[in-house]
Parts: structure tokens; C-alpha cells; sequence
């Protein structure tokens, strides 16, 4: 019996997002911050963005979220590859994070990416 669980989205930031980053893998199960920049209710596709990068999300199995240009959301889905290289993330979780301070939280994503080389790498 073929087992079909949901991953877990990996921690990543919208700048980490390119085709040469090991996290740009068709199927990839992720975790995305970003202020929303654009949304379309037409096509359910939110834009958001963070420094100099965004990332297309298509929200459409997404309920009872509310989207604001402007706020801050943070999605888990799976990383869609168009042929042209244009990435989409199919969010499956989204949430409103208004509030939280994306310096801090960078940081924290840089500690946790040091603490796993340091500890998971060493047999």
C-alpha cells in the first residue's frame, strides 16, 4: 500500500525561490512569507512579495481567508514549474501574519539553517 502523506513545507524565503536553489524542485512542499502585492479574485492568484522577490500562489482551495493588499500571509503548498520557469505555489494552508516583524523572522531563518549544518549534517 503506497503511502501518500502530506509533507511538511520546508521553511524558505521568497529570495530562495530560483531555478538554481535547491528548493526550486517540481512538487516541493513549502513554506512561504510575503506581503501581498496583487490578488485577482478571477483567477484566485495572489502575488506576494518580500525584498526584491515574489512569488505567484494560487489560492483557490483556499477558505475563510480574507486578503488585503498590503498584509502580510504566510502560505504551505506545493511548488507548481510552469515550462517557461515560473514558479506557482498551490497553497493548501494560508494564514494572515500582519504583525510579525520579517527582520526577526529572517534571522531566525538563518539561525535555524546554521543550527541544521552544524547538528544534522554530522553523522
Amino acid at each position: 500500500m503506497a503511502s501518500s502523506a502530506i509533507k511538511s513545507g520546508a521553511l524558505v524565503s521568497l529570495e530562495e525561490i530560483h531555478p538554481s536553489s535547491p528548493f526550486f524542485k517540481q512538487g516541493a512542499s513549502l513554506r512561504v512569507t510575503g506581503k501581498l502585492q496583487e490578488y485577482s479574485v478571477e483567477t484566485a492568484i495572489a502575488i506576494v512579495i518580500d525584498g526584491n522577490a515574489n512569488l505567484k500562489i494560487n489560492t483557490q482551495h483556499l477558505r475563510d481567508l480574507s486578503f488585503r493588499v498590503g498584509s502580510v500571509y504566510q502560505f504551505i503548498g506545493e511548488l507548481l514549474i510552469q515550462p517557461d520557469n515560473e514558479a506557482i505555489l498551490q497553497a493548501r494552508v494560508g494564514r494572515n501574519v500582519d504583525g510579525i516583524d520579517l527582520n526577526l523572522y529572517h534571522q531566525s531563518l538563518q539561525l535555524l539553517r546554521q543550527f541544521q549544518a552544524d547538528h544534522l549534517s554530522t553523522p
